[in-house]
């Protein structure tokens, strides 16, 4: 071999040495808990009457699972997948705009010179919602990466289910 070729083996081998931990699953093996909580869950409000036309600010509770944290709606990297909150146009229901609470300042020990803005635990988004007039079963979306002090999951979108009743 050249000695390009075999720096050009090794620039590779280091690369991947640096990638890997960062694509590898979250839980591998026999170290995943035998019944594993979801990284983020809605809380509540499970149903909400709303004027309907008429716009309204509605608070949505989500939690963390203990050990996680996700990256806020605003990441510090453009590369880093924000949290993101949807409805769907055909739902009865209008998300005329949702505002998230500022991030935690986060520094994981395998990189301590970046900061990242995350949520843990608890947060709540603020939503400013139009219901048509009735009753809408609205399956709503939450989208985020959860991460621990180690690797990240695949990005998630969950399911936000919300009763919505326009009167």
């Amino acid at each position: 071999m050249t000695a390009f070729k075999i720096a050009l083996s090794l620039a590779a081998a280091v690369a991947l040495a640096f990638i890997a931990p960062a694509q590898a699953p979250l839980f591998s093996g026999s170290s995943r808990p035998a019944a594993a909580s979801p990284a983020v869950a809605y809380l509540y409000p499970e149903q909400l009457t709303l004027s309907a036309a008429k716009p309204t600010t509605v608070a949505l509770h989500f939690r963390v699972a203990p050990g996680l944290h996700i990256n806020s709606h605003k990441p510090k990297d453009e590369f880093l997948i924000p949290t993101v909150f949807s409805i769907p146009d055909s739902s009865g229901v209008h998300l005329e705009v949702a505002t998230y609470p500022a991030g935690a300042d986060y520094t994981s020990p395998l990189d301590p010179g970046v900061k990242l803005s995350v949520y843990s635990g608890e947060f709540t988004i603020q939503a400013r919602l139009v219901a048509t007039a009735g009753d809408h079963l609205v399956e709503a979306k939450l989208r985020f990466q959860a991460c621990d002090n180690n690797a990240c999951m695949p990005p998630k979108t969950i399911p936000v289910a919300i009763d919505v009743i326009g009167k």
